[in-house]
């Protein structure tokens, strides 16, 4: 079963998505796909610093 994916919106200036599509050309990814796979490492990094994240308070939080 596919992940339900969600849909915002990132503002960057033109220098710093041009550089992020050369990386992603380098990587043989899209931009979309170069960003998902930075968000995923800060969160390891993250969570390996601090510890898991508990997500099911956050989900009580956004439901209220």
């Amino acid at each position: 079963m596919k992940e339900h994916m969600r849909q915002f919106t990132l503002r960057l200036d033109d220098a710093l998505l041009q550089k992020l599509g050369y990386i992603a050309e380098y990587e043989g990814r899209t931009k979309n796909k170069e960003i998902q796979q930075l968000i995923r490492q800060h969160v390891i990094h993250f969570e390996e610093e601090h510890g898991c994240i508990d997500l099911s308070q956050q989900e009580e939080a956004d439901s209220t």
